[in-house]
């Protein structure tokens, strides 16, 4: 989103967006990994940049990593702010920049002189790259939120970029003199040949419309993917049938008190309706969304406006900006928030996109991509070395402009060319290879003697085929490549063995795009390893990038979640209340008894200066612990009732405190997990958003204490049943304070309703 803190002021001091579930114990800081051969450790822009947001990321044609990101200074004190950033590795580890995308000499015309330029997304589409961008002011719809979505091209990833003379998303007008947002752009490629672009924010939600051939101009009428007042920076791929959007959630840059965090749901269609775990939609007013990132208590808060890419083993990983808590700012006082790039590993746990398997951002080394390949092959120059031998037709290196060496497979007169490894294979296994040209190109990954899987890119059929030969039996399967195709183009083909399935893929961009997709189920004994085998045959075929890697293997169960244990305390609200209660402005209309605390609405609120609010407190008991209410709070759905609530409250004065609640956000009804602080005399407010919520649902707050630094931790949870919890975010308290637990309700009276508390209790956590 926007690179200076623009949040605006649409949200409210109750609503500064905010969510998240992630699988963390209560409290804790992630479980670390242990360090690979080769380790990343987050921030991995800090060997170029201070700040580094909203990253988006390609593997370039070239074989290099490419790491884009919105403009703002590169670094603290007098840094410019440039125009998008690139910056590039190998590795993951080494890192070198490049440079602005724009300089004032080819910035796009149609945007005005102080416009910024935000959110890149980068694709390649019919053999160029092509980057979407925000533009926050256009010279012919000149004025205040009139954002337009952008692109432009360049023959290689690093430009000369080109703008395409106009916008791919114009300015949209809300008819109130306002506008919806059309920021934050993701491009999509689906296996029908049909191109999208995924775009919007919180002031008129998140949509998806149809693009050309060229990717480069909206065709169509879009359509509504994701409620209003929840979701910005959409990203889709597709997996095992399903489209996956996943968009950030909250108040990208509020400094030290950042919630934002990344959430998903799945359709059957790029167009939706998309749905969480529990069938929640992301329309829903009572929004829905599955936590895919955020904060555990470490160092880092504010994790999202995230992409996604796959290396070369398979194993997916997830790029994000975050902000570090005890650094947030880039420069004082210039309000900037410092969002260096975080990368982590992404698991897909029952159907579901989550990163370290719940463990949320890592603050440690942790296992880089797997960017190299096996085998001694040399991926930049494939024909080179003895990796591969030849045994029919010519094998050769080929040079190109701006991409560095290819291998080239001539057949000779009436024979196919082929070259075989000189080492087997792994028994699982990854190929990818960037592929061209007229000819059939043929993969052969495992078998031995009539036994054997053969993966075939069939430019004249136009078609992906898998064969899998055992003895006489054969067996195909088949999938259309797009009219558009064309292979005279660089395509990516990904082949995958393991767990007795193969998996084909031929795609544009590797980011979760399909232009043709096969998977099939293994006859035992098929899948042996032996040496691969490349083939063309008819026509000469060239193959860059070229990678046999063992086959990554996933992570399938979460990390633990927290429990209740024993239970130590319990109020039940049947009568007078117990003594370790204490009211702060109390409200003669708040009544106990008959199993119920009933707290009718007012205007009265905790957060701000104001401080009018009432509070039912008790002093937090020492260990861990697990507090727990249960709601009933009829919000009604779709209507404005900003910023009615209630809920739980950490409070270490009226200036500083933690606060989980069902609140009305415009016309959402969304969990609110939220912090606020005294930074140097100016108050901060921000918060995690999650739910969905319901008119009875169920809050917990678990506590934990580091065991090195004494800090207070704190974790939110929801449930919609009393069983079926939703773990959130973690805040943090010093420890040098001794807070309060208990309740709230409050920000606003009209309509009128009541908080009803059916019980406070608390439990041993374990």
């Amino acid at each position: 989103m926007h690179p200076a803190s623009l949040a605006r002021p649409l949200l409210g001091v109750a609503a500064a967006l905010a969510l998240t579930i992630s699988l963390v114990p209560a409290g804790s800081a992630a479980p670390e990994e242990a360090d690979a051969e080769v380790s990343t450790q987050n921030p991995i822009s800090s060997p170029f940049s201070d700040t580094y947001a909203d990253p988006a990321i390609l593997r370039g044609k070239d074989g290099w990593w490419y790491l884009y990101a919105t403009s703002d200074p590169l670094h603290a004190g007098q840094s410019p702010f440039g125009l998008m950033h690139i910056a590039r590795t190998r590795d993951f580890v080494d890192w070198e920049y490049i440079g602005n995308v724009f300089s004032e000499e080819n910035r796009p015309g149609w945007a005005t002189d102080s416009s910024f330029f935000w959110a890149p997304d980068i694709r390649y589409i019919d053999g160029q790259y092509v980057l979407y961008y925000t533009v926050t002011d256009t010279v012919d719809e000149p004025g205040e939120w009139n954002y337009a979505i952008g692109a432009a091209t360049a023959p290689t990833p690093v430009g000369p970029w080109t703008d395409t003379g106009g916008p791919v998303v114009g300015p949209r007008p809300r008819g109130d003199g306002d506008y919806n947002w059309t920021i934050d752009p993701a491009g999509f490629t689906d296996d029908d040949g049909k191109r999208y672009l995924y775009f919007g924010s919180y002031v008129g939600g998140l949509w998806v419309t149809e693009l050309d051939e060229t990717g480069t101009r909206a065709i169509g009428e879009p359509v509504q993917v994701a409620h209003d007042e929840r979701y910005e920076a959409p990203y889709v791929v597709k997996r095992d049938g399903y489209y996956y959007l996943m968009a950030s959630s909250a108040n990208c840059c509020a400094g030290p008190v950042t919630g934002y965090s990344v959430y998903a749901g799945r359709s059957t269609s790029p167009l939706g309706p998309f749905v969480d775990h529990e069938g929640v939609s992301l329309l829903d007013s009572r929004v829905g969304g599955t936590q895919v990132v955020t904060q555990n208590g470490n160092r880092w808060i504010g994790v999202g406006h995230h992409s996604i890419f796959t290396d070369v083993s398979g194993q997916d990983h997830i790029l994000y900006h975050a902000i570090d808590r005890t650094d947030p700012w880039l420069n004082e006082p210039g309000g900037v928030n410092r969002r260096p790039t975080l990368i982590d590993r992404l698991d897909w746990i029952d159907g579901w996109p989550v990163a370290r398997a719940g463990a949320g951002p890592s603050d440690s080394p942790q296992p880089a991509p797997v960017t190299a390949s096996e085998l001694g092959i040399d991926s930049a120059d494939p024909a080179s070395g003895e990796a591969f031998r030849p045994v029919s037709g010519e094998w050769s290196t080929g040079e190109e402009d701006g991409a560095g060496a290819f291998a080239r497979l001539v057949p000779g007169d009436g024979e196919a060319a082929t070259v075989a490894s000189a080492q087997r294979a792994p028994r699982e296994v990854r190929f990818e290879a960037d592929v061209r040209g007229d000819g059939i190109f043929a993969v052969e990954l495992a078998g031995a003697g009539r036994n054997g899987i053969t993966t075939t890119v069939d430019p004249v059929e136009r078609e992906l085929t898998v064969e899998v030969r055992r003895g006489r039996q054969v067996t195909r399967e088949s999938a259309p490549l797009p009219q558009r195709f064309d292979p005279a183009v660089w395509s990516a083909l990904a082949v995958e063995v393991r767990d007795g399935s193969l998996h084909a893929v031929v795609a544009e961009s590797r980011l979760g795009d399909v232009d043709a997709e096969v998977t099939l189920d293994l006859p035992r004994g098929t899948a042996k390893p032996r040496p691969v085998r490349l083939t063309a045959t008819g026509a000469e075929v060239h193959v860059d990038n070229v990678t046999v890697v063992t086959a990554h293997d996933p992570v399938s169960e979460p990390v633990a979640e927290p429990t209740a244990g024993r239970e130590s305390f319990a109020e039940e609200f049947d009568g007078a209340l117990d003594d370790s209660w204490t009211w702060l402005r109390p409200d003669d209309a708040i009544t106990v008894g008959d199993g119920a605390l009933s707290w009718p609405l007012t205007d009265g609120d905790i957060v701000g200066s104001d401080n009018t609010g009432a509070l039912l407190l008790r002093d937090q008991p020492a260990g861990d612990w697990i507090a727990e209410t249960k709601l009933h709070l009829d919000l009604g759905t779709d209507t404005f009732r900003n910023y009615q609530q209630a809920g739980m409250i950490v409070r270490v004065d009226d200036d500083h405190l933690l606060r989980l609640g069902n609140v009305a956000i415009w016309g959402t009804r969304q969990v609110e997990f939220g912090k606020e602080i005294d930074e140097d005399g100016t108050l901060r407010w921000g918060a995690h958003l999650g739910g969905p919520t319901a008119e009875t649902m169920w809050l917990r707050i678990a506590h934990s204490t580091d065991p090195v630094t004494g800090e207070h931790r704190y974790r939110s949870a929801t449930s919609r049943d009393g069983e079926s919890w939703r773990w959130g975010a973690t805040w943090t308290l010093p420890a040098s304070t001794d807070p309060q637990i208990g309740l709230y309700a409050g920000g606003g009276a009209n309509p009128a309703t009541v908080a009803s508390f059916d019980y406070f209790r608390i439990h041993h956590a374990s």
